[in-house]
């Protein structure tokens, strides 16, 4: 059974900390060949195909050929299973800018690539928040989000601040996303179609005289358009880091 006494000295539970190589795993488990990683493979595997909601103990130890007690050896509740897997799905951050790039650049680049994670792996918006970063890959993110901050001038706390507005931002439209694909497949229409009907049902609803800004926007036809497929992203960040390149030049520091 996982320790959640945080036997390592991290106030963390033994299964982040084995993540962490702070602890050994478990040298004989009740079947050979049964370790942590292939636990959280498993179950990012059904994450993938099913969604998160199909993530077990029972389902996990059925595709493992297992009991589902024997998986207690190795991780002591799902929300411990879900960080792990949060953690196998993002990867180590890759080389997405240059050292002594300029700060906007880079969290452009920082966000761009963690978008391209939760775009692969959508299932990890529903993953419930338990805590601040706490594996190695997720720090490894949060490491590179602050040296991209290094030369801003902003204090520690600000820099913090900063990653927490932009991941979150990066996190919502992720989720806009999942929810939008989730609405195509059941409704078995593409996006496109979707918006056009939507519109014709405005159309229909919004009376003029009681909604006249969205009867403008209807006849201005924006909503008969497609949009470019990352426009909305790529605005929103826009903005947002706008606003951030004001507080750095304002020499606030943040606080």
């Amino acid at each position: 059974m996982a320790d959640d006494n945080g036997g390592g000295g991290t106030f963390l539970p033994a299964s982040i900390e084995a993540a962490w190589g702070l602890r050994e795993r478990p040298a004989k488990g009740p079947k050979p060949g049964l370790t942590l990683d292939r636990i959280v493979t498993a179950a990012v595997g059904i994450a993938e195909a099913e969604g998160l909601d199909a993530v077990s103990m029972g389902r996990i130890a059925k595709e493992l050929g297992v009991s589902p007690m024997s998986l207690y050896r190795y991780v002591g509740a799902k929300s411990e299973l879900y960080v792990l897997m949060q953690d196998a799905a993002t990867g180590a951050p890759p080389e997405m800018f240059a050292p002594g790039a300029p700060w906007r650049e880079a969290m452009e680049a920082w966000a761009w690539a963690m978008r391209e994670i939760y775009r692969r792996h959508l299932w990890m918006v529903r993953v419930p928040l338990t805590g601040p970063p706490a594996t190695p890959r997720t720090v490894a993110w949060w490491e590179r989000a602050m040296v991209a901050l290094g030369g801003t001038g902003l204090d520690e706390g600000a820099k913090i601040s900063v990653i927490l507005l932009v991941s979150g931002f990066v996190k919502s439209d992720a989720l806009m996303l999942a929810d939008l694909a989730a609405a195509i497949d059941a409704s078995g229409e593409e996006a496109p179609v979707v918006m056009v009907r939507y519109a014709a049902t405005l159309r229909r609803l919004a009376d003029p005289a009681r909604f006249p800004a969205v009867a403008r926007m209807l006849d201005s036809g924006v909503l008969d358009e497609p949009d470019e497929p990352d426009y909305e992203f790529r605005f929103g960040l826009a903005r947002l880091l706008d606003g951030v390149a004001v507080l750095i030049d304002g020499g606030a520091g943040g606080g």
